[in-house]
Order: structure tokens, then sequence, then C-alpha cells
């Protein structure tokens, strides 16, 4: 019946390997995604359990005991560009099926008409009710039709130009009146204090953008359930404009609207990309928090160049999966999330924790920290620099500016380090606030925004400092040894 087939398609359709635990004898899944992980315990749940994949062949165990054996004839993988997968499957009785699952806007296209009405319904009611969804569909292939299918696939594979092209034009021929299915919906939980660590950072004057795949509604629900948007604030939503002309109107309209909140999908935020940038970033950066739903990874670096180019801030991305790592990469600072979704971010970023809530940490206490230590070491070794120089020059001076060194062998080793060694500990391990001050109060992380501890001020002040205390110990040294230097 069409339950089992549903069942069965969520069990064959997937990346998922089972492995075992020998001292245990415990089954568990491993996968790119954990989303794919999420619904093989679903089917097992009901009575269709992966017991077992290879290269060649998926076998499933129903719930009376008995193993069906699938041997694989193609698998597409998913991408962020094609935004589905499809595998082509050869059933124990002989039959060769082709699955596919699918974001629903892809799957729509794809699926039989009578399919397609019911999908955006169904989609958009369990989007808004925060879960992630899927479209899955499928249809039975003649031996002759998948013949011809596999020849045409093979010589595209071997194609040594534009390979990829080639390959993805002979899958779009199979793609075509597929029956639906099904849809699937699965929760997406945010971690622990996410929440509050969001809260923090907007406290701390931060601009928070959050770049998704999702769609606009499961973004919006993420974003509510987040505290990205407040009570107060009017969402204003861009989302299927036809046109330049139509999404510049409804930029309008979000900028008329006062304390308004921003969300775009990934196509409207194209068409404003592609033809008014800099109206586009303007009005996004005065929006107390942008929503970017559908983003493809190129559009996500994107925003992060172009955020840097129009606004002049300085940029950190987060993210936790390998469609964010070209963000990352993109980004004056990046952090990764060690997570479910692998290590691909939290390799190619700067910083790698493994919550989200750390992030307050991260930034609030330790870039404290680190911004005001590293600015002060750095004005300090000029200052000691400073000073030696101005005494050396006046030394030089007395002496009609002979080249005599007054400090000589190991005093100048020893000036440069054991003679100077404790300030330099004391600046290193200088504390302006204790921690929980610091994660209490993150507004006073404002202060450090405005560059004040490396600004001209500050520098012209160290060296003020260093000519004057050069001075002062050069004269002194004038007074007191005088008939020596005579």
């Amino acid at each position: 019946n069409k339950t089992a087939a549903c069942v069965r398609a969520i069990a064959l359709c997937h990346n998922v390997t089972p492995t075992y635990d020998a001292e245990t004898k415990t089954r568990s899944y491993q996968a790119s995604s954990p989303d794919e992980v999420a619904l093989v315990k679903f089917t097992d749940r009901v009575g269709l359990t992966l017991v077992d994949r290879d290269l060649q062949s998926i076998t499933l165990e129903t719930c009376a005991g008995t193993q069906e054996r699938y041997e694989v004839l193609r698998v597409f993988p998913f991408s962020s560009v094609t935004k589905r997968m499809g595998i082509i499957v050869r059933a124990p009785s002989g039959e060769i099926q082709f699955y596919m699952k699918g974001a629903d806007t892809v799957m729509a296209r794809i699926v039989r008409e009578e399919g397609s009405s019911w999908i955006g319904d169904e989609t958009g009611n369990m989007a808004r009710e925060g879960l992630r969804t899927l479209v899955f569909g499928m249809k039975v292939l003649e031996e002759d039709e998948y013949a011809d299918f596999d020849a045409r696939y093979s010589k595209a594979a071997l194609a040594l130009h534009q390979r990829e092209e080639h390959v993805q034009q002979v899958v779009e021929t199979l793609e075509r009146d597929l029956q639906p299915l099904c849809v699937t919906g699965v929760e997406d939980r945010l971690q622990d204090n996410v929440r509050t660590t969001l809260e923090q950072l907007q406290h701390a004057g931060i601009k928070v953008w959050m770049l998704t795949g999702d769609k606009v509604e499961t973004a919006t629900c993420i974003a509510i359930s987040a505290s990205l948007f407040k009570p107060h604030n009017v969402i204003k939503t861009i989302a299927n404009a036809q046109g330049a002309l139509d999404a510049r109107e409804m930029l309008a309209d979000f900028e008329r609207t006062p304390d308004a909140v921003l969300v775009i999908d990934g196509s409207s935020l194209q068409l404003c990309l592609d033809n008014f940038q800099a109206a586009f970033f303007r009005a996004a950066q005065r929006s107390p928090g942008v929503v970017c739903c559908r983003c493809s990874p190129t559009q996500k670096a994107a925003i992060v160049a172009m955020l840097r180019r129009y606004t002049h801030a300085q940029t950190c991305a987060v993210g936790d999966g390998g469609n964010d790592v070209s963000m990352i990469l993109e980004a004056e600072v990046g952090v990764g999330l060690e997570g479910k979704e692998g290590r691909q971010a939290s390799l190619a970023a700067d910083f790698s924790i493994t919550q989200f809530s750390h992030l307050a940490r991260l930034i609030l206490w330790h870039g404290r920290n680190s911004y005001k230590r590293s600015a002060s070491l750095a004005q300090f070794i000029m200052h000691r620099g400073l000073i030696i120089t101005v005494i050396q020059a006046v030394f030089s001076a007395l002496f009609f500016f002979a080249a005599v060194a007054i400090y000589q062998g190991w005093l100048l080793v020893g000036y440069s380090t054991f003679y100077t060694m404790v300030p330099v500990f004391s600046l290193v391990l200088d504390q302006d606030v204790r921690e929980s001050v610091a994660l209490q109060f993150p507004e006073l992380y404002k202060e450090l925004r405005k560059g004040r501890e490396l600004s001209v001020r500050k520098f012209a002040t160290w060296v003020f400092a260093s000519v004057y205390q050069g001075g002062v110990i050069m004269l002194c040294t004038i007074f007191l040894f005088e008939s020596n230097l005579v």
C-alpha cells in the first residue's frame, strides 16, 4: 500500500551506513546529515530497519524478521545546487525503482501535477512549526528505459570538459513525472542557552544576521524562538519577488516601517544583490535583525563580503556544516561548531567550539582580554624600544654623534629580555574586569568597539612618555656621573 511505499522510500533514499559495536551488540547510524539519521531511525521504529549497506546493496529487515536486499544501481548525491538526492535500486522482485527526495520548491516541478498542489500546503504547515521538510517521490523504470539511461549516464561521466553539467543534464531526463509519496518534517532543536547568548551579543552592540538554507517559515520560527526578534518588532518578509522592480518595492516598504526586522528568501536576495546592492545593505544594516532564507553557500559568502564592503564592519561568521565553510573563510573571524553536521566548519575556522553558548565567553571575555593585552603589549614593546633609543641619541649627541654604544654586550641583551620581563608578564596576565562582570554586563564590550586602545591619541601618549622618560633617565645620568663622562 501507499504507506508502506512511503516508509520504504525513506528507508532507501539516503546515505546512512549502519555500524555495530562488537561488545554491546548495538547498532548505530553514521551519516553526514543528522536529518537522514533521524529519518532512518523513524523507519526503524515503524518496522523497517536498515541492517546493512555497502556500495552495491542495501538490506532492510521487516517487522516480521524477513530481510529484503536491494541492489544499488546508481546514487545521485545531495548538493546545495540541486537541493535533491536520488537513488536507483533493483528490488528483490526484480523491479527497477527510482527514489528521490528534495526541497519542496524543487520537487514540485518534478512530481506529477496532482501531487504538486498539496506539497506546498503540507510543507508550509510543517515549516510554520519550525520543522525542516523534505518531499519524497518515486517511479518505476522499465529495463530498456534504465539501460538507455545508464548508457547515456556512463558516457556523460567520461566527458573531459564540463562533466558535471553533462551528468546533470542526463539525470534531469529521468526526473520527470515522479509519483509523490510523502512529506517529512524533522525538528531542528536549538542548543542550550542559544537565546541567552544572542541576547548578550545584541546587548554588546553586535548585529546578528541569520543565514540559512531553510524555508522562510522555518527560519522565521527559529529566529523567533532564539529571540533574534523582539516581541515589539514588525517582521517584514521579502519573498517570491517577480523581478527587480518588485523586490525594490518590497524593500522600500521595509524601509518605511519603523523598528522592522527583515526576512528575505534566496531568489529575492539575489535580485537585490544583482541590481541594488548598496541600497539593500543600507536598509538592512539599520534593522535590529536580518534573516536570509534559502541561501546557497556562495550567497552566504557574498553577503559577508558585501557587509565588509558597505558597512566597513568587522565580521564574524559562525557555522556548523559544510555549507558554511565558504562564509567562514570570507569573514575576518571564523568560528566553527563541532556537532552532528560534521567537522568541516570547525576545521576551516579560526576558532572551534562545541556549543553555541560558548560564543559569548569567546567574544565578551577572551576577545576582550586578547584585544586589551595585545594592544598594551605592542605599545609597551615600542615604548621600551623608544626609551633606549632616546638615551642613545642623547648620549651620541654629547660625543659629537660618534658611533659609540652606551649599552654593550649583556647589558643590551638583558634590557630586551630579563630586565623588562616583569612588565611583559604583568601585561599579558592583566584583567581590567572580572569574567563574571564582563558576562553580566555585555554593554562593556561596546567600549572596545570604539578602538580607543589602538587609537592615534593612545599611540601619541606612549611616544610622549617614551621620549620624556628616556630624556629624564639620560639627564639624571649626566647629572650623577658628569665627572666620569667628561
